[in-house]
C-alpha cells in the first residue's frame, strides 16, 4: 500500500496511536507525531512511499514530542526521542517537521554501519551515480534537485551509502532539502516542484523540503555504479570548470565527509579505495544550472570526455 491510499483521518490515526510505518529505500521507520503541519508534510511529500501495518518491524522509531513542562503549551516546543534519549536541544513548535528529517537522517548517519556512510548527494543515470560530497553553501542540494529534474534519478540528497559487499550506490530516497535561496531557485527552475511549507530561523537558516519525483519512488530499490566523484562548488557569475581531480585527493576528502569511515578501520579504507577505481574524480565550478546540467550530461554521454 502506498500512502497515498490511506486517508488524512487515518494518517493521523496512525501518526499518534502505534506510528506511521513506512519504507526509505534500504530502511523502514516507525514515525510518531501529534503536530498537524508534520502529518500535512508527510501525506504531501511521501504519498507514493510504501507503508506497512503498524506491527511491522521498522529499523528506527522517531517520535516528536511536546516540550518539557510548561513549553507544551507556552511558546510550544517540539523534541526528538529515540528509545527513551532526547540526542537534539528542543526546537520551537514550527521545526517539527525539518526536525523528522534531521532526526531521520541521525538515525541512518549513527546506526547503519553496514553501509560506508558520506555526506553527499547522489544521481543516476542509466546506472551509473554520480557522488557529489560538499560543505554546506556549495550548491549541492541545489544542484541535485535540478539534476533529478532533467533527467537523472535520484539516490540520495544527504546520505551516500555505499555497499560494503559489492560497492554500489544504495539508493535513500527521501525529500530533498533546500535551504535559503536555494528555495526560490528552484520553484523558479522547476515550476512544478511540489515543496513542503518554508520553515524560518531554523539553525540552518529557512528551509524547505521537495518532493521525490514518483518514479523515482517507485525505482528505489535499484542500486547503482559508483562512476563519478563530483566536488561541486556555486560560484556566482563564474563560466562552468570541471577539473580533474586525483584520487588520493578525492579519498582524503571522502574520508573527511564520511560518518563511519574511521569505525570501519582498514575494511573502509579498502572499500573507498575499490570504489575509486572506477571512478572519475572533478571538482566543478558554475553559475548557471543550464550550465551544470549540460556539463553532468556531457559526462553522462558515450563520447563524454575530460581532459587531464
Amino acid at each position: 500500500m502506498r500512502l497515498s491510499q490511506i486517508t488524512d483521518k487515518e494518517l493521523s490515526q496512525r501518526l499518534g496511536n502505534k506510528g506511521l510505518v513506512v519504507g526509505t529505500g534500504p530502511f523502514t521507520f516507525r514515525l510518531f507525531s501529534e503536530h498537524s503541519h508534520v502529518r500535512e508534510s508527510i501525506h504531501r511529500l511521501y504519498a507514493h512511499y510504501p507503508v506497512y501495518d503498524s506491527d511491522a518491524f521498522a529499523q528506527y522509531t522517531v517520535r516528536l514530542q511536546h516540550g518539557p513542562g510548561l513549553r507544551r503549551w507556552v511558546r510550544k516546543q517540539v523534541r526528538f526521542g529515540y528509545e527513551g534519549q532526547f540526542p537534539f536541544e528542543p526546537l520551537p513548535f514550527t521545526h517539527a517537521y525539518p526536525q523528522l528529517e534531521w532526526a531521520m537522517n541521525w538515525c541512518i548517519s549513527t546506526q547503519a554501519h553496514q553501509y560506508l556512510i558520506f555526506h553527499a548527494a547522489t544521481v543516476e543515470r542509466d546506472g551509473k551515480a554520480v557522488i557529489m560530497p560538499a560543505p554546506s553553501g556549495s550548491g549541492k542540494s541545489t544542484l541535485c534537485a535540478a539534476l533529478i529534474h532533467r533527467g537523472w534519478r535520484l539516490m540520495s540528497d544527504e546520505l551516500a551509502l555505499i555497499s560494503m559487499g559489492d560497492h554500489t550506490v544504495v539508493p535513500l530516497v527521501r525529500p530533498v532539502s533546500l535551504k535559503n535561496s536555494s528555495i526560490s531557485i528552484i520553484q523558479s527552475y522547476v515550476p512544478e516542484a511540489v515543496m513542503s511549507s518554508i520553515t524560518l530561523d531554523t539553525v540552518k537558516g529557512s528551509v524547505a523540503h521537495m518532493k521525490v519525483p514518483d518514479a523515482h519512488v517507485m525505482n528505489m530499490s535499484t542500486p547503482s555504479t559508483p562512476t563519478w566523484i563530483i566536488f561541486p562548488k556555486y560560484a556566482a557569475g563564474t563560466a562552468p570548470q570541471l577539473e580533474r581531480v586525483s584520487k588520493a585527493q578525492t579519498l582524503v576528502e571522502l574520508a573527511r565527509n564520511s560518518f563511519n569511515y574511521a569505525l570501519h578501520g582498514k575494511t573502509g579504507f579498502n572499500v573507498l579505495a575499490r570504489m575509486l577505481e572506477k571512478c572519475d574524480c572533478y571538482s566543478f565550478e558554475y553559475s548557471h544550472l543550464d550550465d551544470a546540467i549540460a556539463a553532468f550530461d556531457n559526462l553522462a554521454t558515450p563520447s563524454g570526455m575530460v581532459t587531464p
